[in-house]
């Protein structure tokens, strides 16, 4: 794994504190590393302890330790416990990833009601009360400190465009784009930056079942690089929104989808 240890000082998140909920899978773990090779104290979150443990034997020995904490992010009183623990053992949070996430193929007339609530609570209700719990302690920080937080969602080209088989998934993420671009609006006089990474096809948990061998040569055809996105391609874009590097930045969705978006006939 690269270690960005090297990076123009602006990008470095020493002294600073960042969560990653979701950071146990493929895309959130790259996450943690990359924000942990910067410097920051990184704290993955997530529901499987197995996986906990995985991620912080894989990202030891980055320049910020990492640590793992178990919540479920759809549970309000759990996501209000972990800010509790966290300002307890870290003394402060500066950085908050909304990286979990679900995905189904389901066609539209045959989805259910549970597989329905089950996508819409971890794709979008997760991300609104984690920007709740977690927004309180920045907001009251920033009041009483002055002192501001970056706030990164994980979105998705779904959420841009229309794409086969991924209904319930877009309508989610649609919705926490716009919950991003409302907070950076509500929360950027009090110096909390709110962002969306926007991946494009990506191979990861929620959605490797969906690409199959067709999908996959129909994807890489219309991106111009020519290729899927591997984890590796987030940490630059991911580093600029929780950095100092990207302290004007905010209300923005940041494509990393190797020209998919704007690839035309």
């Amino acid at each position: 794994m690269d270690r960005p240890g090297g990076v123009a000082p602006s990008f470095r998140l020493d002294d600073r504190v960042a969560v990653v909920i979701g950071g146990t899978g493929v895309l959130g773990r790259r996450i943690a590393g990359a924000l942990a090779g910067a410097g920051a104290r990184t704290v993955a979150v997530g529901r499987d302890e197995a996986k906990g443990e995985e991620t912080t034997a894989a990202l030891a020995g980055l320049d910020g330790d990492v640590a793992f904490e178990r919540c479920d992010a759809t549970r309000r009183a759990e996501l209000a416990a972990l800010v509790g623990r966290l300002q307890a053992s870290h003394g402060r949070i500066d950085v908050l990833v909304n990286a979990a996430g679900v995905n189904s193929g389901t066609p539209f007339l045959e989805i259910t009601d549970e597989e329905l609530e089950r996508i819409v609570a971890t794709d979008q209700l997760a991300v609104v009360r984690a920007c709740q719990e977690f927004g309180r302690y920045f907001v009251a920080r920033a009041t009483g400190e002055g002192v501001g937080a970056s706030i990164v969602t994980v979105g998705s080209t779904a959420a841009t465009a229309p794409l086969s088989k991924v209904f319930t998934y877009a309508m989610a993420k649609a919705a926490v784009h716009n919950l991003t671009r409302n907070l950076a609006r509500e929360w950027g006089p009090l110096g909390i930056r709110c962002n969306v990474l926007v991946p494009g096809f990506f191979p990861a948990e929620q959605n490797r079942a969906l690409l199959d061998q067709s999908r996959v040569e129909a994807i890489v055809d219309h991106t111009p690089l020519g290729r899927l996105g591997v984890p590796d391609d987030l940490v630059g874009a991911v580093l600029l929104l929780a950095s100092d590097a990207g302290r004007f930045v905010t209300g923005a969705e940041i494509v990393v989808d190797g020209g998919f978006g704007v690839a035309g006939i």
